[in-house]
């Protein structure tokens, strides 16, 4: 029930009290035989008014209790679960082949004659086979330091190259053949006592 409805009703019910006031008023003045119908008035016609002035505050009450009594809240729901992502493995590296280190060689551009490994004297692959073995050497001047005097072989830092004896059948001393090892890796062969070198390819 609005406010609008509440305050007709009470102003109804005060209309209905005023004229009760009247009724009772009038009764009193009447003879005593015609006072009874006036008094009995009195409750007949103030019940009503009373429980109408009464019913219409609960009556609003009543209203604005009721929306909030049937309202009935849902229950959140849960926010989807976001489908779970698939674990993949990080992507597996490929073994790394092992890389032989390339075959150290002299300059090609050294301006030197070559001689196959084959086709050098047997001695001086016995002496590349001590070199790559570590000796023994027959000679204690072999694994000296070669100084490269006639600059016939390329430019090295001093102790780059080692030379190394390589006997000659019938000799009384080392002779004049030798093998020169540079640092690298690269074979010299002289058999004139350094005057002129080829360069050991295999």
């Amino acid at each position: 029930m609005s406010d609008r409805s509440a305050v007709s009703l009470r102003r109804i019910a005060g209309a209905l009290m005023l004229i009760v006031l009247i009724a009772a008023t009038a009764g009193c003045a009447a003879p005593a035989g015609q006072g009874a119908p006036a008094t009995s008035a009195v409750p007949l016609l103030e019940a009503p008014a009373l429980s109408l002035v009464t019913r219409a505050p609960a009556a609003a009450a009543a209203a604005t209790v009721a929306p909030s009594a049937t309202s009935v809240k849902k229950p959140a729901q849960a926010p989807a679960q976001a489908p779970a992502q698939a674990s993949t493995a990080g992507p597996t590296q490929a073994p790394t082949a092992t890389r032989r280190a390339p075959r150290p060689t002299a300059t090609p551009n050294d301006g030197l004659r070559t001689i196959a490994l084959a086709d050098l004297p047997r001695e001086a692959r016995d002496t590349i086979r001590l070199i790559g073995t570590g000796g023994p050497f027959p000679f204690d001047r072999d694994g000296l330091t070669f100084q490269n005097r006639e600059e016939l072989l390329p430019q090295r830092p001093r102790g780059y190259y080692r030379e190394y004896t390589v006997i000659t059948p019938g000799s009384r001393d080392r002779g004049a053949r030798r093998i020169v090892a540079g640092e690298g890796g690269e074979l010299y062969y002289t058999d004139d006592h350094y005057d002129s070198f080829r360069r050991v390819i295999p």
